[in-house]
C-alpha cells in the first residue's frame, strides 16, 4: 500500500503540472492531500510533517541560496543593458566577409550572455529577438539560424557562473552527506559551489568549441546556407572597439568566477560583486535609470520568489514521499537493476531526460535529485562528475523536440513564417553534440574532476 501511495503521489503531481497548475502550489497541495488521506486511513505517520518548519528555517538560513537573488539581479541587469545587441553588431560587422561569420558571432554572444545571466529562457528569447531577424535577412537557412540560437541559449545551464549550478551544488552537497552517513561515515565531506563550477568549466567550454566547429564546417561545406553578412556600415569595426565591448562582461565573469574558485569570496559575496559590476556596465552603456533599476528589481524578486516557493513546496513533497517509504522503494529498484551501478545511473539519466520535457530544472533539482542522489552517491559515484552529467543531460532535454523548453521559448518570438519543423531540424545536430559530450564525460570523468582536484586538493 505504501508503494502504491508513493507512486500515486508522483503521478498525481505530474498530472496536475501537465494541467497547468503552478508548480510550487501543486507540489505542496498534492503532498498535503496524500498526507491527509494517509493519516485518515492510518498508513501515514503525521510526525513526518513536524520536520517541515525546520526545513523552511534551513532554507532561510542557507548561505549558498542567498546568492540566488543576487545572481538573478546580475543576469537581468546585464540583459537590460543592451550589451548583447552591441556585441552582436560589432562581431557581425567584424566577420561580415566570412561565410558563417554571423552564426559564429551569435554563438559567441549567446555563450557569453548565457554565462552571465544563467537563465535559459531569458537568453533564448533575447538572442531570438536580437539575432534571428538579422540572420534571416542575410539569407541564413532558418533551421540553422534557429538551431544556433536555441543551442547558444541553453549554455547557461553548464557554463559558470550559473544559477542552475548553484542550486544543483546545494542539493548534491546534502545528498552526498546523506550517502556518507548511510555508509557509516560520520564525518561526511561536502561539495561546494566552487567545486561544481570548476567541474563544469571545461565541459562547458568544450561544448562552445564543438558548437562553433560544427558551424564552421557547415559554412565551409554549404556556404549558401550561411552566406557572408551584409555590411551595415562603411566603417570597419576596430579590434580596439571590440575589445572595449568584450572587456566589461569578461572581467565581470572572471571576477565572479575567479573569486569563487580561488576561495577569495563565498558565492554570495561574489554575486554581490557581479551585481555591482552589472550596474556599472549598464551605466557605461547609458542604460541605467531609476525606471530600469525598478524593473530589474521587480523581475529579480519575481524569479527569486518562484525559486524559493518551488523549494518550499518540494521540501514538503519530499517529506510526504519519504513518509510513505518512497525513498526505500527507489533505492531497492535502483540497486536491483541489471547492470549494477552503471545500469542504475543509465536509468536515472533517462528518467531525468524525460522529466526535462515537462518540468523545469529547478523542480527536477529539488524534487527528484534529493531522492535518487544519495542512492547514486552511495555507489561511489563522484558528486562533481554526477552534477556535471545531470546539468548536460537536462540541457540536452531542453533542446530535444517536441517538448524541449528552449524550442518553446524561441517559437514564441520567431516570425510566423518559420515553421516549427525548421526549429526542430535545426537543433538535431546540437543534440548530437550534447550526446557526444555526455559520452566523452562517461569515458573520461577527469574532464569534470581534474580541475576541481587541482584547485581544491
Amino acid at each position: 500500500m505504501h508503494g502504491l501511495m508513493s507512486l500515486g503521489l508522483f503521478l498525481a503531481a505530474g498530472i496536475a503540472l501537465l494541467a497547468g497548475f503552478p508548480v510550487a502550489f501543486t507540489l505542496a497541495g498534492v503532498a498535503l492531500i496524500f498526507a491527509l488521506v494517509g493519516v485518515m486511513t492510518g498508513i501515514f505517520d503525521p510526525s513526518f510533517l513536524s520536520a517541515f518548519p525546520s526545513r523552511i528555517f534551513g532554507i532561510m538560513s542557507n548561505e549558498t541560496l542567498i546568492a540566488v537573488p543576487v545572481f538573478v539581479f546580475m543576469g537581468v541587469m546585464l540583459e537590460r543593458s543592451k550589451l548583447a545587441d552591441q556585441l552582436l553588431q560589432a562581431l557581425a560587422q567584424l566577420m561580415h566577409r566570412v561565410p558563417g561569420g554571423l552564426g559564429l558571432a551569435v554563438m559567441l554572444v549567446g555563450a557569453l550572455m548565457a554565462a552571465s545571466t544563467g537563465i535559459v529562457g531569458a537568453t533564448v528569447v533575447t538572442m531570438g529577438l536580437l539575432s534571428l531577424p538579422t540572420m534571416l535577412r542575410n539569407q541564413y537557412d532558418p533551421s540553422i539560424a534557429t538551431g544556433s540560437i536555441c543551442a547558444a541559449g541553453t549554455l547557461g545551464q553548464i557554463i559558470p557562473p550559473s544559477i542552475v549550478l548553484i542550486l544543483l551544488a546545494d542539493v548534491l552537497s546534502n545528498a552526498y552527506q546523506q550517502a556518507q552517513l548511510s555508509m557509516g561515515i560520520f564525518s561526511p565531506e561536502t561539495i561546494s559551489v566552487g567545486e561544481l563550477f570548476a567541474g563544469a568549466l571545461l565541459p562547458g567550454l568544450m561544448l562552445v568549441g564543438l558548437y562553433m566547429l560544427y558551424l564552421a564546417v557547415l559554412a565551409f561545406l554549404k556556404p549558401s546556407s550561411m552566406p557572408p553578412a551584409e555590411q551595415v556600415s562603411d566603417a570597419d569595426v576596430s579590434l580596439l572597439t571590440l575589445l572595449n565591448l568584450l572587456a566589461g562582461p569578461l572581467l565581470l565573469i572572471v571576477a565572479v568566477l575567479g573569486s569563487i574558485l580561488l576561495g577569495l569570496a563565498t558565492p554570495t559575496e561574489a554575486a554581490a560583486v557581479g551585481a555591482t559590476g552589472s550596474m556599472l556596465l549598464a551605466l557605461k552603456q547609458r542604460q541605467l535609470s531609476m525606471a530600469t533599476l525598478r524593473e530589474v528589481v521587480y523581475q529579480s524578486a519575481r524569479v527569486s520568489a518562484m525559486v524559493f516557493m518551488i523549494l518550499i513546496g518540494a521540501s514538503l513533497f519530499s517529506l510526504v514521499f519519504r513518509g510513505y517509504g518512497g525513498d526505500e522503494y527507489v533505492q531497492s529498484l535502483l540497486t536491483n537493476l541489471p547492470g549494477g551501478d552503471a545500469g542504475a545511473l543509465l536509468i536515472v539519466m533517462l528518467v531525468l531526460f524525460l522529466l526535462g520535457f515537462i518540468l523545469d530544472f529547478i523542480e527536477i533539482t529539488y524534487v527528484v535529485i534529493p531522492i535518487v542522489g544519495p542512492i547514486l552517491l552511495a555507489m561511489g559515484i563522484n558528486p562533481v562528475w554526477l552534477g556535471v552529467m545531470i546539468a548536460i543531460n537536462l540541457q540536452t532535454s531542453f533542446l530535444t523536440p517536441p517538448f524541449g523548453f528552449s524550442l518553446f521559448y524561441l517559437r514564441g518570438v520567431a516570425p510566423p513564417e518559420i515553421p516549427t519543423s525548421a526549429i526542430y531540424r535545426g537543433v538535431v545536430p546540437f543534440i548530437v553534440i550534447q550526446l557526444l559530450m555526455l559520452g566523452l564525460l562517461t569515458l573520461w570523468p577527469d574532464l569534470a574532476t581534474w580541475l576541481p582536484n587541482k584547485i581544491y586538493s
